[in-house]
C-alpha cells in the first residue's frame, strides 16, 4: 500500500493525500491503521454505513435474505512461532477435495443481492450453525441451498419463512410427468434463481478484488478484511444506480 500511494494519483486522491504538502504514510503508519480498525471491529460500521447509504438509495428490501458460505483457502506453508500452519484455520472436504482455510458466510438482500451480514469462521464449521446470524431480523423470506437442511428446527434461525434448496439426490427422482413432481421442479427452479443472487458478491471478490486466499494470520484479522472487501462489493454492484447512470 506504501508503494502504491507513492506509485498511483488515483489512489492518494481517493485517501485525500494528493496535496503539495501531504506527507504519505509509511507501512508501519498503514499497519497500525490497520490493527486499529481490527481493535475496534470497524470493519462492520463500514458495512453498516455502506448499507444504510443504499437503503436510502432503495437498493436494499428488507423483505428476503439469501444465505450462503464460501470457502476461502489459507497457504499450507503459513508456519507461526510454534512452527505450526495458521492455528485458527482448519481443514474441511467438500465433494471430493480437502480445503485448508476458513469461510465466509454472507446474507444478502433477496431483491438486489447486496450485502448486508458477513461473518468468519474456521473452514469445518457447519452452514447450519452460522444461518442465525447471517439474518438482519426484519426478513419475511430467507433463502439457502441443500447445505441448509434442517434449519428451521434452529431456535436462532427462528422468525422467516426458510426456502431451502431440495438435496440432489431427491430432486432427481422428480418425475416430470407427474403433477406433483412437476410443481415441485418449477418451485425447485424459482427457490434458485433467487439463491443465485448470493453468487455476484462472492464473484466481484474473487475477480474483481482478486481475494482468492487469506493474507494474515487469525480469523479475526481475514473476517475483517473480507467485510471491508463486502462492503466494496456493495458498492461496486450498485455504482451505476449510485451514479446516476442510466440501465
Amino acid at each position: 500500500m506504501e508503494e502504491a500511494l507513492h506509485d498511483v494519483p488515483l489512489y492518494r486522491e481517493f485517501a485525500k493525500l494528493d496535496g503539495v504538502t501531504a506527507r504519505l504514510p509509511d507501512e508501519t503508519t498503514i499497519l497500525r491503521f490497520r490493527r486499529l480498525l481490527e481493535k475496534h471491529d470497524l470493519a462492520v460500521d463500514m458495512l453498516r454505513v455502506v448499507y444504510d447509504l443504499l437503503q436510502r438509495k432503495g437498493l436494499m428490501l428488507r423483505s428476503g435474505t439469501v444465505v450462503d458460505a464460501a470457502l476461502i483457502s489459507a497457504p499450507s506453508s503459513t508456519k507461526n512461532a510454534e512452527g505450526e500452519r495458521a492455528p485458527e484455520m482448519r481443514q474441511t472436504k467438500k465433494g471430493n477435495n480437502w480445503y485448508f482455510g476458513m469461510k465466509a458466510h454472507i446474507g444478502v438482500n433477496a431483491h438486489s443481492g447486496l450485502v448486508h451480514t458477513v461473518v468468519g469462521t474456521a473452514a469445518n464449521v457447519n452452514d447450519l450453525n452460522v444461518a442465525g446470524q447471517l439474518l438482519h431480523g426484519e426478513e419475511h423470506a430467507a433463502f439457502g441451498d441443500a447445505g441448509y437442511q434442517g434449519v428451521r428446527k434452529r431456535p436462532e434461525a427462528a422468525g422467516p419463512t426458510w426456502h431451502v434448496a431440495m438435496r440432489p439426490g431427491q430432486r432427481k427422482l422428480l418425475n416430470p410427468l407427474i403433477e406433483p413432481d412437476f410443481v415441485a421442479e418449477r418451485i425447485e427452479k424459482m427457490k434458485a434463481s433467487i439463491r443465485a443472487k448470493v453468487e455476484h458478491p462472492f464473484r466481484v471478490l474473487k475477480r474483481q478484488f482478486g481475494f482468492t486466499k487469506v493474507r494474515y494470520r487469525g480469523l479475526k484479522k481475514n473476517t475483517a478484511q473480507i467485510v471491508t472487501l463486502f462492503a466494496l462489493s456493495n458498492l461496486w454492484m450498485a455504482q451505476r444506480q449510485l451514479m446516476g447512470a442510466p440501465g
